[in-house]
């Protein structure tokens, strides 16, 4: 029987392409503002579960905004990261805790040398069921009366998410030693203050 390369390359091209659709129906997304997105993305692409990450911008009135408008705070959109994830290894309230742990929500429109509403915090939730989640961990951090003032971080509506420049993703990857004003999650005495936080 004569090998037929056309028909096999048509066939391994039919199933990478459903491989690829049966996962991406398996993964959600999340948005979240809180600072530069820079260190966001840095710390939320390493978490176990996370499929993919885009940093963008969300939460304003521009259309296609770039990075120098939004800059400039007069958009309205917030630096924001877009997380893929799959909810079989990773929930998505283990993801808002990770955000809490990251940065300090109870600094308003400001993230360590960072000033203006576009490094707001903010959840922009996809559906009903993110907006109570979300909620309810903003709830348990305000209880717990370990920040030094409430959590100020908003919880909205996902809007349209505008990806950002291609020279912004993954950002601390090509540049290790570039500005993040993020607490890495797993390590480091600040960590372990926001752990004490979050009730671990």
């Amino acid at each position: 029987m004569k090998f037929n390369s056309k028909l096999f390359l048509s066939v391994l091209i039919f199933f990478s392409a459903a491989t690829f659709a049966a996962e991406s129906k398996k993964t959600e997304a999340a948005i979240f503002a809180g600072g530069c997105f820079w260190g966001m993305e840095e710390v939320f692409r390493k978490v176990p579960g996370v499929v993919a990450t885009e940093v963008g911008y969300s939460g304003g009135s521009t259309k296609d905004p770039s990075y120098e408008q939004v800059s400039e705070g007069k958009t309205g959109h917030a630096e924001s990261i877009q997380v893929q994830f799959d909810p079989a290894k990773i929930s998505y309230e283990d993801l808002v805790k990770t955000f809490f742990r990251l940065h300090d929500p109870t600094s308003l429109d400001r993230q360590g040398n960072d000033v203006g509403t576009q490094y707001r915090s903010e959840i922009f939730y996809m559906n009903h069921k993110q907006k109570e989640i979300a909620k309810k961990v903003i709830e348990v951090v305000d209880k717990s009366k370990k920040w030094p003032a409430p959590v100020v971080t908003k919880v909205e509506a996902a809007q349209k998410f505008y990806p950002a420049e291609k020279y912004h993703q993954k950002y601390l990857v090509k540049n290790p030693n570039g500005y993040s004003d993020h607490y890495p999650p797993v390590s480091g005495k600040m960590s372990l203050e926001l752990e004490k936080k979050l009730g671990r």
